[in-house]
């Protein structure tokens, strides 16, 4: 398909900046396989579904992967995305045309890190001097949230806990996965109460997820490796529920991938450990989940794609443009979709 089906235009002031207090205020615009659109707020979920449902979070936690340094007397961002082994880093560098292999780079808590390589896709190899734990301790002391760019101001000390969902665990994710990010305890409580279950996998939030496609069709993108995991216990619940004909509600895309790695062709969800590198659009029969809940996403991302791969590209455009024009506030700090595949909400 062409990447441009997947545009639309979206208002400037359409994007939030700050979550909504308390978190599950948040609007939620609920979508069926029909078309059929009601608008209520996130706190109204546990009406929304059903006894018997069972929710799918992520329980990855973001690391404070950004860090501002100095490098030749100029001004280097570096955003930490994986480690490569040993003391070596790959990290994405602003500017990073200019970093040359040798140079060294001045960063926060009296850390000098050496450029190792450049590659092609624009990414940087450096050497931290210090084994993964080290470095990982470091970045939580001295490093900042990796924010999105289109939230247009530097993180600050709310962002903390802004960023992180109420399901964060396990370290290594490098962005949100921000459909958790509307949770409360109260709302949890109220969830289970309502008779709706919860089990948790972790995907690591990496570059796969939010790089921008540039290829004209869909089919010459690439999706780059985001390590996941899913429990035997998880699996083995998942499919109890699907048995008792309850249903598979994911929260967030980074969850619907894991799954539908993990899943075979007669529904059933075993358990996964290792990277996926699964890019969904529209064509892909999904066999894991019957909803799912995100956020509104960005044109042309890889998000946008799978949300329109699950409900069709004209039910969501419509959804989007309704979205708009109603003032709902969009990506990682907005507001939320239920997305259901046959029952209406």
């Amino acid at each position: 398909m062409r990447v441009d089906t997947f545009d639309f235009e979206l208002p400037a002031d359409r994007i939030a900046t700050r979550p909504a207090e308390p978190r599950d205020a948040a609007r939620l615009l609920c979508v069926d396989g029909a078309g059929v659109r009601t608008h209520h707020a996130f706190a109204d979920l546990p009406r929304l579904l059903e006894p018997g449902d069972i929710l799918v979070v992520n329980d990855t936690r973001v690391v404070p992967v950004r860090m501002n340094g100095q490098s030749a007397g100029a001004a280097v961002e570096v955003t930490a995305v994986g480690c490569e082994g040993g003391r070596l880093w790959r990290v994405l560098a602003r500017p990073a045309r200019k970093l040359k292999p040798g140079q060294s780079i001045s960063l926060p808590g009296d850390l000098a890190a050496a450029v190792v390589s450049r590659e092609a896709n624009g990414a940087v190899i450096l050497d931290v001097d210090m084994t993964r734990e080290e470095f990982l301790a470091h970045l939580e002391c001295h490093g900042a949230m990796p924010l999105p760019p289109y939230i247009r101001r530097h993180a600050d000390e709310r962002d903390h806990s802004d960023y992180q969902t109420i399901f964060a665990l396990n370290a290594g994710a490098i962005a949100a996965p921000t459909a958790g990010l509307h949770f409360t305890e109260r709302l949890l409580e109220a969830l289970a109460a309502a008779g709706i279950g919860r089990v948790s996998l972790t995907l690591h939030v990496g570059p796969g997820t939010f790089m921008p496609v540039r290829t004209d069709m869909t089919r010459d993108h690439e999706m780059q490796g985001e390590w996941g995991e899913i429990s035997p216990k998880a699996a083995a619940r998942i499919n109890a529920v699907r048995q008792s004909g309850g249903r598979i509600i994911a929260v967030g895309t980074t969850t619907v991938r894991l799954l539908e790695s993990a899943v075979d062709d007669s529904g059933v969800v075993h358990p996964y450990r290792g990277d996926t590198t699964l890019f969904i659009t529209p064509g892909h029969r999904f066999r894991a989940i019957d909803a799912l809940i995100t956020n509104f996403h960005l044109p042309r991302s890889t998000l946008f794609m799978l949300v329109c791969a699950f409900l069709g590209t004209g039910i969501m455009k419509r959804a989007y443009c309704e979205a708009i024009a109603r003032g709902y506030r969009f990506y990682s700090y907005g507001d939320a979709c239920l997305l259901a595949s046959e029952r209406p909400c």
